[in-house]
């Protein structure tokens, strides 16, 4: 692309930039202080403000991720659904998984400033509807509005990240928005734990929305990056064919009948046979199938290229983070649930072991940026890295009432020390190995795998917990009321009261809890050794 080929043309990827130039369009030694064309150039006092705009949502979605995993259990507690709290994770993770390819075309037609108000909008919306919901049911549509928006602002944020910075400094830019998204998953947790035991769950929703607004006026003010001329003097039609809503809806449409199969077949315990049960099965494979055709044939611009995801190295990447996401949010959303269903700790002391957790989360990717610097290679650090989470899964699966409080602390730390470095080092290779033109469709696919596994690590780890702890229930409650006790929402099904049974029944239920959260936690492990072997088939690329 030559420079005055700038703004791209519709069929340019959107972040190509004059950085792609041919060696014969510019000199061969181009001067040191020359600025990067590609480079929308703003003061430095407003960089700082646009930063703070933008990075101020990405630090609430991390905070907001782990809030809801610490409140997972009080809020099915409060509503008597405890079986329904996977939900919650759930819905969010699948609007993720939906909306977010749809962003970084959206912010071609509506500009960065656009679509990123129309995430924080989103995301505001929901998550004020989330805190007054009177239901479970209303919460959980609550969580997925706050998801149609929360996919935006990670994507759109990082595109215009890029659009600001020069390339140069992209990578110390992007370390300082890492830390900002560890920060906040790191407090996150124990934050959470915190203004429930103070306040109350609702709370904990609530006071994101001062952030969001303040958030909403910077960017309002602040971030103008403007829309190429071509784009801007497209038709309508033309614009919104750059939209794959055939491929995002046959997408959710896969995924959520899966998931419904799963968890309606675990939570209100209907035999597999059950005409509602295979129906949807059955629906997830039509609308599968749906999907590839629509992404092979139909889509102009499609969310899933299939030629790049059949290449070794893009497929090797999508593959383990798929599995090293399903592994990473099993954690995520399954270790608190340990303390407080078997340790019984209170929801503040069960945030506090997340923390451990979310800061091995930045300092992994920090960590796993700085040896690609220094040597130049990733092969070695993704396959250590890997072999870390694996490591931690085994720990984490020997878990037992002996276990000491040093092992409870730290063995959770290897897994997202582990994890953020091959998410960090995969993503790398990737861009090592496809065109230039090929960049940024092939990122959207890796975050569209991630996503992926992410709301099915949560949601089958949800149904198997369940199906399983139901099973051990009935298998030691015996007597003529026993099936009311295992049954009924507000007994061994609701955390809080597990503490209030007497202590022959409490004991039953904590047995009961921890044998299931260890089937799950040996789930975690296996998927983290399918992600391990999935990098081992990543080629080794120079680095530039």
């Amino acid at each position: 692309m030559r420079s005055r080929d700038w703004p791209p043309s519709e069929t340019s990827p959107l972040l190509s930039s004059p950085r792609d130039l041919r060696a014969d369009d510019v000199p061969a030694t181009p001067s040191p202080t020359s600025p990067d064309p590609a480079v929308i150039h703003v003061s430095r006092a407003d960089l700082v403000w646009i930063l703070v705009g933008l990075w101020s949502p990405v630090f609430l979605g991390a905070l907001d991720g782990t809030i809801v995993a610490t409140l997972m259990t009080p809020i099915g507690n409060y509503f008597n659904k405890s079986n329904q709290a996977s939900y919650i994770g759930t819905s969010y993770l699948l609007s993720v998984c939906c909306f977010t390819p749809l962003y970084g075309r959206l912010s071609d037609i509506l500009g960065r400033r656009g679509a990123m108000l129309l995430g924080l909008t989103l995301f505001g919306a929901g998550t004020i509807c989330c805190g007054i919901a009177p239901s479970m049911e209303t919460l959980i549509a609550a969580r997925a509005v706050a998801g149609m928006g929360g996919g935006g602002i990670m994507t759109v944020s990082s595109v215009t990240l890029t659009d600001l910075v020069p390339l140069k400094q992209r990578g110390l830019y992007q370390g300082l928005a890492n830390i900002m998204f560890g920060l906040g998953s790191g407090i996150g947790g124990p934050l959470g734990g915190w203004m429930n035991d103070t306040f109350g769950w609702r709370s904990a929703f609530l006071f994101q929305i001062p952030v969001l607004a303040f958030s909403f006026v910077l960017v309002l003010l602040k971030v103008s990056v403007p829309i190429s001329q071509e784009v801007k003097n497209q038709s309508l039609y033309s614009k919104m064919r750059r939209m794959d809503f055939a491929g995002s809806a046959t997408l959710a449409i896969t995924i959520g009948c899966l998931l419904l199969g799963f968890s309606i077949q675990s939570s209100e315990s209907l035999p597999w046979s059950h005409p509602l049960i295979y129906g949807l099965f059955i629906t997830s494979a039509v609308f599968a199938v749906l999907f590839a055709a629509v992404e092979a044939w139909w889509a102009p611009y499609p969310v899933m290229p299939f030629h790049l995801i059949t290449q070794r190295t893009p497929l090797a990447v999508c593959m383990s983070n798929f599995f090293g996401s399903m592994a990473a949010f099993i954690t995520i959303y399954n270790v608190p649930l340990y303390f407080s269903a078997v340790r019984l700790n209170s929801s503040t002391d069960t945030g506090l072991h997340l923390l451990p957790h979310s800061i091995a989360l930045s300092t992994g990717s920090v960590f796993a940026g700085w040896i690609m610097r220094r040597t130049g290679k990733l092969y070695t650090l993704t396959l250590v890295s890997a072999a870390l989470a694996v490591c931690s899964s085994i720990q984490i699966a020997m878990w037992s009432e002996n276990s000491s409080q040093w092992h409870l602390w730290v063995d959770i730390v290897p897994q997202g020390f582990g994890m953020a470095s091959v998410i960090t080092s995969t993503l790398i290779a990737l861009i090592a190995c496809v065109s230039k033109t090929d960049v940024a469709v092939a990122t959207g696919i890796t975050y569209l795998f991630r996503t992926t596994g992410q709301v099915l690590g949560v949601s089958l780890s949800g149904t198997l917990l369940q199906s399983i702890l139901l099973s051990k229930l009935r298998q030691r409650i015996h007597g003529p009321n026993a099936e009311e006790v295992i049954s009924f929402p507000s007994r061994v099904h609701s955390t809080d009261e597990v503490k209030l049974l007497d202590p022959v029944l409490r004991k039953l239920a904590i047995e009961s809890y921890a044998d299931a959260l260890r089937v799950v936690f040996i789930c975690q492990l296996v998927l983290n050794v399918l992600a391990l072997l999935s990098c081992t088939a990543i080629q080794e690329n120079p680095l530039p």
